[in-house]
C-alpha cells in the first residue's frame, strides 16, 4: 500500500512539474555589455514595443519620470569613474531614469535599484548625476525600445536611447589614460612588495625552492615601508624549513613584536609557540 501511495504522489509531482505554463515576457529582458577603452558597461533593462500604439506624449507622457524600459529598474554600471557633461559619475550600478520632452530628454543616474519601475517616493538624495541632451527624429521606426552604446573611442562613448521615430543620445567619458598609464609605470616600476611576498608564500606552501623564496621575501621587505608582521612570519618560517633555526627565531621575534603591536593574537601565538620550538 505504502508503494501504490509513493508511486501516485510522484505521478503527480511529475504532473505538477509538467503542467508549468510558460510564456514569453512582454517586456523582454536584455543585457548589454560593453568594454570602452578599459572601462566594462553592462546595461540590463526590459524592452517594451510600440503594438501599433503611439509611444511618445503617450504612452510614455512628456515631462514625466520614466523607468526607462519596462519591468524593474533599467541599471546600468560602471567599472571606473566617468565623466557625464563635464561632471564625475562615481564608478558603481546605477538605476537609469529618463524625462523625455517633446525636444529634449534629461538622464537620470539614481543610486537605488531595487525599485520596480519607479521608486514610490523620489528622493532627491540619490540622484548622483543629471544631464540633458537633445532628442532627434528618425527617418525609421524603431518598434522596440533600445538602448544601445554607439561611437566607441577609446576616450568615449555614447549611449543611445531610440523608440518609435525618436532617438536621445548621451556621450560619457572614461578615463582610459589615466588607467593605462598607472597599468604601464606599474609595469615599469618592477615588482610590488605584495608581488614578491605572494611569490614567495607559493614557493614555500608548494615546497618549492627555498632559496629563491628566501630571496623574494627579502625583497618584499625591502620594499615595504611599513614591514608587515606577516612578512617577517613568512621568512622566519621558510629560515626554518632551511635549517637556519637562529635566523627564523630572529625573525619570529621581529613578527611578534609587530603582532603584538596590531593586537594580533593568533599571530602572537604562533610566533610564541614556534619561537619556543625552535629554541630547543
Amino acid at each position: 500500500m505504502k508503494k501504490i501511495i509513493f508511486i501516485l504522489a510522484m505521478m503527480i509531482a511529475n504532473y505538477a512539474t509538467e503542467a508549468q505554463v510558460k510564456t514569453p515576457q512582454a517586456s523582454p529582458k536584455s543585457t548589454l555589455t560593453q568594454v570602452v577603452g578599459l572601462t566594462n558597461v553592462e546595461i540590463v533593462y526590459s524592452r517594451p514595443s510600440a503594438k501599433g500604439r503611439y509611444v511618445f506624449n503617450n504612452l510614455v507622457p512628456f515631462g514625466k519620470i520614466w523607468r526607462t524600459g519596462a519591468n524593474e529598474n533599467t541599471t546600468i554600471s560602471f567599472s571606473d569613474d566617468v565623466v557625464i557633461d563635464g561632471k564625475t559619475l562615481p564608478k558603481g550600478k546605477y538605476a537609469l531614469y529618463t524625462n523625455p520632452r517633446a525636444d529634449s530628454w534629461e538622464i537620470i543616474f539614481y543610486s537605488a535599484t531595487d525599485n520596480w519601475g519607479t521608486p514610490q517616493t523620489w528622493e532627491d538624495s540619490k540622484v548622483v548625476l543629471k544631464a540633458n541632451t537633445k532628442s532627434e527624429h528618425l527617418d525609421r521606426f524603431v518598434e522596440s525600445f533600445t538602448i544601445d552604446i554607439d561611437n566607441l573611442d577609446n576616450n568615449y562613448a555614447v549611449l543611445e536611447f531610440s523608440w518609435e521615430n525618436t532617438i536621445a543620445k548621451l556621450k560619457f567619458e572614461v578615463p582610459t589614460q589615466k588607467i593605462a598609464m598607472a597599468s604601464i609605470e606599474k609595469a615599469l616600476a618592477g615588482p610590488s612588495a605584495g608581488d614578491y611576498y605572494s611569490s614567495a608564500q607559493f614557493l614555500y606552501q608548494s615546497n618549492g625552492d627555498n632559496a629563491k623564496a628566501q630571496t623574494y621575501i627579502d625583497k618584499a621587505l625591502d620594499l615595504s615601508a611599513d614591514k608587515p608582521f606577516f612578512y617577517y612570519r613568512l621568512k622566519s618560517l621558510i629560515q626554518a624549513k632551511q635549517g637556519n633555526k637562529k635566523g627564523a627565531i630572529e625573525s619570529a621575534k621581529l613578527s611578534l613584536a609587530g603582532a603584538t603591536s596590531a593586537n594580533n593574537e593568533d599571530y602572537i601565538k604562533m610566533n610564541k609557540e614556534s619561537i619556543a620550538n625552535w629554541s630547543n
